[in-house]
């Protein structure tokens, strides 16, 4: 629902540029071919669209049968009628897409930019790292440039190319240099993902900072989840990018005699998408057995794939923390844990699975009686499941280290129907929207995650009635069509191509 464009302006065509396309495709058992739409809000965002212009997705394919469709046109149900996106799957060499992905862009941007990396001993850039920046990185951007440069001709009307996050910050000024002034389309990138301040920005040797920099700065518009990652990238570019011009009150950055705007563009959740799928029949069964398995106990709920920065030992350590200060608390509340492993591929993250494992046995084992578990572990993606839980929590955690946004801590108040109490960490993207709806702490404080958790828990039932309706409030004016309209509302603003008619 893209509805608040001036009157007589209006898109042209768009070209969605993302790792994962909004489809992945598989071949049924009678040899003919199917498709699943990917889910979260991103997805029905970007093709609502399609509904309205000419849209082509450019993507990885991820699939055997995403390699063997390649590029044509799918239709998708979007609500009101269907729409056709044209999806374009590019194929790039396994060992390029695994330097690409495995080394540069998971882990090594987005630890660094989750100011994850423990300096003293990682990373190590080794001459495996640059031939995986050189042969990996270098190379996968640049298959993304050529085919948005091709698409853009073939378009043969203005324009808007939308960039998602730290796969491709090189494509852009890739697309930039292949194109004459007469012909490139309107750039805007958006960054899923944190951005630190300068001093992280050194991990990296100055030629990759550089490139990145020079390809982020190349595009009309750049787009982040806060003011504070606004701010963070236009310090990096005053930091490290020679000759370029910063105009912090303008959020703007002058370099080689272009014009970058920067802005924070809040992500969010399909608050409709969401309210419906809670109604289902899937969702309520799920919920009684919940229900039926807690008997009457109060909830913790988190909601988590198993990441580094998602901080899951020290919330199970604060929960510990509070069975011991709090000793009421026993036998009368229980900890679900509803947690998707994640890149398992990946060392640290294997590790980091090992450790919540764990600390939530040496809670268990502490607490645990014959009726009572004090931390239910559901481990695997279900997301019935996981709004079913929603439905139920007394309280909310997410006290994460780093996160762009986390859209749990947005799903959570629309799906609750107990005003259950969010506890937020100050370190996540959406404490800037929500603060003053939950209770706010720092993610390594374990005792005042403890006392937040307690909080909650004991909270007189009118302030938690007004906090969770402070909270729906703001996810409901702010949610996913709103992200998509205000990046679209800037393009027409800055009278970019493909935004204005």
């Amino acid at each position: 629902m893209i509805a608040s464009l001036p009157d007589g302006e209006a898109l042209q065509a768009v070209i969605v540029a993302a790792n994962r396309g909004p489809v992945t495709f598989q071949t049924a058992s009678d040899g003919s071919r199917t498709f699943t739409r990917g889910s979260g809000g991103l997805v029905t965002a970007l093709i609502g669209l399609a509904g309205r212009m000419p849209i082509t997705w450019i993507a990885c394919a991820r699939t055997e049968d995403d390699l063997n469709w390649g590029e044509g046109n799918v239709t998708l149900d979007v609500g009101r009628k269907p729409a056709t996106v044209g999806v374009n799957f590019l194929s790039p060499d396994p060992a390029a897409y695994d330097g690409y992905y495995n080394t540069i862009a998971n882990p090594l941007l987005w630890f660094l930019q989750h100011s994850m990396w423990d300096l003293p001993l990682a990373p190590v850039i080794d001459r495996r790292t640059w031939q995986a920046w050189t042969e990996g990185y270098v190379v996968v951007n640049q298959l993304f440039a050529d085919a948005i440069t091709q698409q853009v001709r073939a378009n043969r009307e203005p324009t808007l190319v939308m960039l998602q996050d730290y796969h491709l910050y090189l494509t852009p000024r890739m697309v930039r240099s292949q194109m004459r002034p007469a012909e490139r389309p309107s750039l805007l990138h958006f960054v899923h993902i944190p951005w630190p301040g300068t001093e992280y920005w050194r991990i990296l040797p100055p030629a990759m900072r550089l490139a990145i920099l020079d390809g982020l700065c190349a595009v009309d518009l750049l787009g982040f989840q806060t003011r504070a990652d606004a701010l963070n990238f236009m310090r990096t570019c005053e930091a490290y990018l020679p000759r370029a011009s910063i105009k912090f009150g303008k959020g703007r950055v002058w370099y080689r005699n272009h014009a970058t705007h920067i802005r924070e563009f809040p992500i969010s959740i399909d608050v409709k998408r969401l309210n419906l799928f809670s109604q289902s029949v899937q969702v309520a069964e799920l919920r009684t057995d919940l229900e039926r398995q807690l008997m009457g106990q109060q909830v913790i709920l988190r909601i988590e794939r198993t990441e580094p920065s998602k901080n899951i030992v020290r919330g199970f350590q604060a929960f510990e923390e509070m069975l011991e200060t709090h000793p009421e608390h026993q036998k009368q509340v229980t900890f679900v844990a509803i947690l998707v492993p994640s890149r398992l591929d990946v060392p640290e993250y294997r590790t980091y699975l090992d450790a919540i494992m764990a600390i939530a046995g040496r809670v268990n084992a502490r607490y645990a009686t014959h009726e009572w578990e004090p931390i239910r572990l559901l481990i695997g993606e279900s997301y019935p499941r996981a709004v079913a839980a929603m439905q139920l929590y007394d309280v909310l955690l997410v006290n994460s280290i780093a996160d762009g946004m986390n859209l749990v801590a947005k799903e959570g108040p629309i799906a609750n129907r107990r005003a259950g109490v969010l506890v937020l960490s100050e370190s996540t993207g959406a404490r800037e929207e929500l603060e003053g709806g939950a209770i706010v702490i720092s993610p390594c404080d374990v005792h005042a995650t403890a006392e937040a958790l307690h909080e909650g828990l004991t909270m007189p039932l009118d302030e938690r009635e007004r906090r969770a309706a402070l909270l729906r409030e703001v996810v409901q004016r702010n949610d996913i069509s709103n992200w998509l309209d205000n990046q679209l509302q800037a393009a027409v603003r800055l009278k970019l191509k493909g935004a204005v008619g």
